[in-house]
């Protein structure tokens, strides 16, 4: 893998999503597309390289590739109230094995406008597969220890799981917990961490040490999630 430095976004990165959000047509998205590539899509490849690297070297599960990692900027529109064609962030995947279609156990970034999405990153279980949740909530309930030492570890990095879809009851089947905290865990539907990115910062190339620092600290929540991962029988 060839070594591929991150310089920052280009500087024009926002105010092209934002004149984007105010035109929201292929024609003017094809005029201007040279500056999305510039100042966007290329920069989150590089972004995307950069980081892979890192990862590889910090031991971290994230694989991907600077092109296939990356979601397109035009939306599907078929089944959404808003048929606007294009999205107003840009943002990348990268998953253990490299697909941007992972369910789990990934690293994601978007670039975009606050008012949307913003600039963020997460690491995540995300949208597992039932088998896969039902094992997590299983662990929480069975092995607490390991899921509050994980907790703590991720306190210690200055990170909190937060669910914005959790279930507002607990799950069938884990009534009888009355731990507050195990409540809380077992009404998660994913479990991610977030690393809120300073719009002002996505111009420096300081960002992919960020990110990568990022990731690091999020790592105790990777490994708890793998090794239950590795109970499932395949």
């Amino acid at each position: 893998m060839s070594e591929v430095v991150f310089k920052g976004f280009g500087d024009k990165a926002l105010p092209f999503l934002k004149a984007l959000d105010f035109h929201q047509n292929r024609e003017w998205f094809l005029e201007n597309k040279d500056l999305f590539e510039a100042h966007l899509y290329e920069p989150l490849g590089d972004l995307v390289e950069d980081l892979l690297v890192r990862f590889e070297r910090a031991g971290l599960p994230f694989r991907g590739d600077r092109k296939k990692s990356q979601f397109r900027i035009k939306r599907d529109t078929r089944f959404a109230k808003d048929k606007s064609p294009y999205n107003r962030h840009l943002s990348a995947l990268l998953s253990p094995d490299g697909n941007k279609w992972a369910e789990s156990g990934c690293f994601y970034v978007c670039i975009g406008l606050e008012e949307y999405r913003g600039c963020y990153a997460a690491v995540a279980w995300w949208q597992q597969k039932p088998e896969l949740l039902l094992a997590m909530r299983k662990a929480i309930v069975e092995k607490p220890e390991k899921y509050r030492a994980m907790v703590k570890a991720l306190a210690k990095n200055g990170l909190e799981i937060k669910d914005n879809d959790c279930l507002k009851r607990t799950p069938r089947g884990f009534e009888a917990v009355t731990d507050p905290d195990l409540i809380e865990a077992l009404r998660n539907r994913n479990f991610v961490v977030r690393f809120p990115i300073d719009p002002a910062s996505i111009t420096s190339p300081k960002l992919a040490d960020d990110l990568l620092d990022f990731a690091v600290r999020a790592k105790p929540l990777i490994d708890w999630g793998r090794a239950i991962e590795g109970t499932l029988v395949v």
